[in-house]
Formats: structure tokens, sequence, C-alpha cells
């Protein structure tokens, strides 16, 4: 897992010089966003290089080492019922907006629609101006969501949403083939 996990590292970085290259020479966030499949503004997102307004500098894009690590383990903690330990890693303004009890309704009702939880795919991170955004991809029995994890500057959870995956994302491989 470790080298396949430094492959990929070593793909994104590979395909973000690729992307700078072609805006270099004067490829629009349409056009890079076709090829890879996407929209602009999902290009930009992921491998743009936005000006902070506030203060005329590049924003990072690094992104914490170990984002995809905690977001993972904070879907764990979820699928394990540990309702007060994922409300303990909340900001303050997301403690005040939903409690354990919330959290674990919230659970019921993703399981009560696509079954029980199987396990997470491959997470993604990357910088939201000056977040880190993690997806992390949900297989339940019935069907596929996503987790994505908002964590602000001081590495605490400030955004948590599930959502259905997209319908191709959500496709799987008949295993009777």
């Amino acid at each position: 897992m470790a080298a396949a996990r430094e492959r990929a590292a070593a793909a994104n970085e590979a395909l973000q010089a690729a992307v700078d290259r072609a805006r270099d020479a004067g490829h629009s966030w349409r056009e890079i966003g076709e090829v890879l499949g996407t929209t602009r503004q999902a290009a930009f997102q992921r491998f743009g290089h936005p000006v902070d307004p506030r203060t005329g500098t590049p924003m990072s894009h690094d992104v914490p080492s170990d984002a995809a690590d905690r977001a993972v383990g904070l879907i764990t903690r979820l699928a394990e019922g540990r309702w007060e330990e994922v409300v303990g890693e909340f900001d303050a303004r997301m403690r005040e907006r939903v409690d354990a009890e919330r959290m674990a309704g919230a659970w019921a009702h993703t399981v009560g629609m696509i079954g029980r939880f199987e396990r997470t795919g491959e997470p993604f991170a990357h910088r939201a101006g000056d977040d880190t955004m993690v997806d992390v991809p949900l297989l339940f029995e019935a069907g596929d969501a996503v987790g994505s994890i908002r964590f602000d500057r001081d590495g605490r959870v400030a955004g948590l949403l599930l959502r259905p995956a997209s319908p191709a994302a959500s496709v799987r491989p008949d295993p009777a083939r």
C-alpha cells in the first residue's frame, strides 16, 4: 500500500506539472478541464494557483501530510458509532450545530438508505483556500457515498458532509463476471 501511495503521489505531481505547462502555453481552464474529463472550475480548484485577494500572495497548495489519514479515521469512528469522539474533532462552530446525537442520527439515516458500511476507498485531499478538504469514497452494501471533511487551518473539523457518490463513480464491477 505504501508503494502504491508513493506512485499515486508521483502521478499527481506529474499531472500538476503537465497542467502548469499547459497553462504556461496559454491553454484555458476549460480546455484543461475537457482533457481531464471535468469542469474548468474543478480543474482550477485542483491544479490552479489562486492568489489570496486579502494579501495578494499565492495561496498554499500544501496539504497536511496526515489529512487523508485523519479523514479516514474520522469515518472509521463514525462507522464504529464513536459519536462523541467524532464530535470532539469539531471546531467550536460545528459543535454548536452538531452534537453526538445528531451525528448518530445522520449516520443511521445513511445506513438506512444504502445499507451496512463496508469500507472506504482512496481519499483525495486538496486545499480549498485556507482549509484542507478531503473526499473519502464510502462503500456501503447497497450503494456508494462520499464523505467530505473540511479541516480548518488549526486542524479542527470545520465541515462534514455525507453525500451520494456520482452515478458514474458508484458503479461497481459485477462480482459474477
